[in-house]
């Protein structure tokens, strides 16, 4: 009888301490993200490029989707790092998408204020000469052929 009691609290105890290595496996397992996988806020995979579109309310690679605006001013060694712009539908606003800074991205919509302006409170399109003013003065500039 003694060897029947023993043995069943050793097979209950063997068998609770498996259980709780498969749950820490299993709650380890769903911790790790595969890499490439992380997501922002809205859903976003930043490491393919995407970015959250405030006028097309979906993600978007700005790089496909959107216009390229370079930096007037650089230095000839460093890399450029671009301005994109995106137009709504009936063209009536734009979406200004600036470098990132501090990993945070820095948009702002602009709205048309007549045929060939959009601007806001710092910034300002010229959309016939596709350059961007920050605060009146000349940063970016797109190719116009």
């Amino acid at each position: 009888m003694k060897k029947l009691i023993l043995t069943a609290i050793f097979l209950f105890g063997l068998t609770s301490c498996n259980k709780s290595v498969k749950t820490a496996e299993n709650n380890i397992k769903e911790k790790r993200e595969a890499p490439g996988s992380y997501k922002d806020n809205h859903g976003c995979i930043t490491s393919a490029g995407q970015t959250w579109s405030q006028l097309q309310q979906d993600c978007i690679q700005v790089f496909n989707k959107g216009f390229r605006l370079n930096p007037i001013e650089y230095k000839k060694d460093e890399a450029v790092i671009s301005a994109f712009i995106l137009f709504n539908d009936d063209q009536s606003k734009l979406e200004l998408f600036l470098p990132e800074d501090d990993d945070q991205n820095k948009t702002f919509i602009l709205n048309k204020v007549n045929n060939e302006i959009y601007q806001d409170e710092h910034y300002k399109y010229d959309s016939n000469k596709s350059v961007l003013y920050v605060n009146g003065i000349e940063k970016y500039k797109g190719n116009v052929e």
